[in-house]
């Protein structure tokens, strides 16, 4: 049965060389290629409407979208206000409608052919002349023949992603449904099972032969959740369980020391911080000495605000490495950020006799070479770079603690070479962008989480307004007001050089005229991320040195910049940027107690719609957070000064994968469960998972080698991971 199901597609009917070399370009080779080929979308008959009924809806008051199927009468391209627009007149058996588009006419005109039928589904709206009228429709095109059974029968059609590769070699919409229908009626029930019988029976899951029917052919919705559903809970489940044998392969490991806390050099640190330590960096701080005098390797996520003070709790928890005569290492995305970091932990360890190096892409060999000889015969005790950390030549002495700062910005494997340098190291991952509760469950399921959820004493919340473009005068204005009280200036823009493909605020051409026009009797400079990592170094440390008044800048300063005197941030073009990336440049500013302030600029239309539309977002609909979900993020910024509440909100305006970066932050790319709508899933299958897991951790009873085999088969690399310390 097996052997059918991995011969090629050629041997379906209609399926010759041709149009399975097509096939072969979208990645369906196999017959069981194409039976995951599941449909984008599915039309039901019980949503269509004749024209008459729908006519009768909208003169009822009904304001949602409606399905009606047509046959094309004639279309034309007219002019209105100088540009094109698109008509197309179609009819069905109660009458006519029309739609309508106005943009994209040449490109509809070759689609809507006479005689042609489509379903056609948006919002109806009758013209004053009392006509049936859709603007900007979706639609999909039906065979004559199938849209006059689809009338008659109660099916769902099943509608694919039909890419190019298929259409040059004639295969369309019908033709693709017939060729799938052969390949799920006649090879669907050879499909092995991959889930075994108690998971199928207990958490009532269709087996995967039915599964794959409904997925393309549905009997009803009802079924087709069903079998949504039980691939949602597959994938799902297999991704619990790569994350609980993860954990267990971490708590079976063992350290080869436990350090031991020496109170004197640590109570003299902290006594002569210029600041008191808040209760929540305290608590952490605990729950890291418990790991660190623990006989298993410390996994602790620490999250906390952009502000909250991780980076001193990270630098009590070296030090204490330190004392016992072991090294540290501090992991650092950028340049910038590590060399401010190894400043900064030079500047604060003045006295205590321990010895910081940092190790940078670009050093002289000559430096280079006296570096790595420190760390390898253990003179330095805390080791500050980049990703020049992980490379072969850089030996350690003693490795007892790694730091990882700004964790999605590495991939595991990175975290697994830093790792593998040291005898089971601790490993603190530090990250200020604050991580919803789903993504903490499912991709963080392995570590332990440590939240400082208190800013510094003193701190004063942030004041953030949204001013349209209009009020940039205003906003100079103040800049410079503020700036005779010893305030500098944020000016943040999108991108670097003004692009004609780009209607975005460029800070080059920006810089230029305002050093020139509003903001000439101040003084600027400006840094990007296409300057070398020093020449950035030496214009922020002079405008920390407050050499200058206003820094114009691109998002190159997102991440680890800290000038207390800096409390305005303007962020031109706000509605370019993400939630997360939003409040990561907020960040910036409010370091000291003067009051700090965020100017979040858009066009001036947008900045009126974002006052006229502050919606409750939790009761919005999928389809209205899709319409307004850069308004959604800009009032966000304004009403939520909480990384974490703002996360919450990110993470189902966007995604996870979109927020963090697959790549970066081992999340996976999902096929068919969405972490923000099918979180009850996630648990579930978490629980499932783990409990499998710790009653049998390598998987060797009778009834979880399935569970085993499946993991190997389809999961392999993720497998292979999950063993990585």
């Amino acid at each position: 049965m097996q052997n059918n199901l991995s011969q090629s597609i050629q041997y379906l009917k209609s399926v010759g060389p041709k149009r399975a070399e097509s096939f072969s370009k979208i990645g369906i080779n196999t017959v069981k290629d194409l039976l995951f080929y599941f449909p984008s979308r599915y039309l039901d008959r019980s949503t269509i409407l004749s024209s008459i009924k729908v006519v009768q809806h909208v003169v009822d008051g009904y304001e949602g979208e409606v399905t009606i199927i047509g046959q094309v009468v004639d279309s034309e391209i007219h002019y209105y206000n100088k540009k094109q627009v698109m008509n197309v007149h179609l009819k069905d058996a109660s009458g006519f409608f029309e739609c309508i588009w106005f943009q994209g006419a040449k490109y509809f005109k070759n689609i809507f052919n006479n005689g042609d039928y489509f379903a056609i589904s948006a919002k109806p709206v009758l013209t004053k002349y009392g006509h049936l009228q859709f603007v900007h429709p979706d639609f999909d095109r039906l065979a004559e023949k199938e849209s006059k059974d689809f009338l008659n029968t109660g099916k769902i059609i099943p509608f694919y992603h039909m890419k190019k590769e298929l259409r040059e070699t004639n295969i369309g919409d019908l033709s693709l449904r017939r060729i799938i229908h052969q390949a799920v009626h006649e090879y669907s029930s050879s499909l092995p099972e991959s889930l075994p019988e108690f998971i199928l029976s207990e958490n009532g899951l269709l087996g995967i032969s039915n599964t794959i029917e409904q997925m393309h052919f549905p009997q009803d919705y009802d079924s087709l959740n069903t079998a949504k559903y039980r691939m949602k809970f597959e994938e799902l489940f297999f991704f619990e369980c790569i994350v609980a044998k993860r954990k267990q392969f971490l708590v079976e490991r063992k350290k080869e020391f436990s350090f031991k806390i020496k109170p004197e050099p640590i109570k003299k640190f902290i006594n002569m911080l210029p600041f008191n330590l808040t209760g929540a960096q305290l608590n952490v701080l605990g729950e890291i000495k418990k790991d660190l005098t623990g006989s298993k390797p410390m996994n602790r996520l620490l999250q906390g605000d952009v502000g909250s003070g991780k980076t001193i709790v990270a630098l009590i928890s070296m030090m204490i490495v330190a004392e016992n005569n072991y090294q540290s290492v501090l992991m650092a995305p950028t340049e910038i950020l590590a060399d401010q970091h190894f400043k900064n932990i030079t500047q604060l360890l003045k006295g205590f006799g321990i010895v910081v190096v940092e190790l940078l892409g670009g050093q002289k060999k000559s430096e280079r070479d006296i570096i790595l000889q420190n760390i390898k015969n253990g003179t330095a005790k805390i080791i500050v770079g980049t990703h020049a950390l992980l490379e072969e030549n850089v030996e350690f002495n003693k490795l007892g603690l790694i730091v990882i700062d700004e964790q999605q910005r590495f991939g595991v494997m990175q975290r697994s070479t830093l790792v593998q340098k040291g005898m089971n190291p601790d490993v603190l991952i530090m990250t200020a962008t604050p991580i919803p509760r789903t993504l903490t469950m499912s991709i963080y399921g392995d570590l332990d989480v440590s939240v400082i959820d208190q800013m510094p004493n003193k701190r004063k919340t942030i004041k953030t307004y949204l001013r349209g473009e209009k009020k940039l005068p205003d906003i100079y204005n103040f800049i410079i007001k503020k700036a005779a009280e010893g305030y500098q200036t944020f000016l943040v823009y999108p991108i670097v050089e003004e692009s004609a493909k780009v209607e975005l605020k460029a800070a080059e051409k920006y810089f230029e005229s305002l050093k020139e026009g509003s903001l000439k009797e101040l003084r600027l400079c400006l840094i990007h991320g296409r300057m070398n990592w020093r020449d950035k170094e030496k214009i922020m440390y002079d405008y920390a040195a407050k050499k200058y008044d206003v820094l114009v800048s691109t998002t190159v300063i997102e991440v680890g910049i800290d000038v207390p005197d800096a409390n305005i941030i303007v962020i031109n073009d706000a509605f370019n940027f993400g939630l997360s990336q939003l409040h990561q440049l907020r960040g910036r500013v409010g370091r000291s107690e003067k009051q700090a302030y965020c100017l979040l600029v858009t066009p001036d239309s947008l900045a009126v719609k974002s006052n006229q539309l502050n919606y409750n977002f939790d009761y919005l609909s999928p389809a209205q957070i899709e319409k307004h979900k850069t308004i959604i993020r800009l009032n966000a910024m304004i009403k939520h000064s909480s990384g974490f509440e703002l996360s919450e909100i990110d993470l189902k305006l966007r995604g996870p994968g979109n927020i963090y970066g697959t790549k970066q932050s081992g999340l996976p790319e999902f096929k068919y469960a969405n972490l923000v709508e099918d979180s009850k899933i996630l648990f579930t299958t978490k629980e499932a998972a783990f409990k499998i897991i710790g009653e049998d951790p390598n998987l060797i009873q009778p009834k979880n080698i399935l569970i085993k085999n499946t993991l190997r088969e389809k999961y392999y690399e993720k497998y292979f991971l999950s063993r990585i310390g």
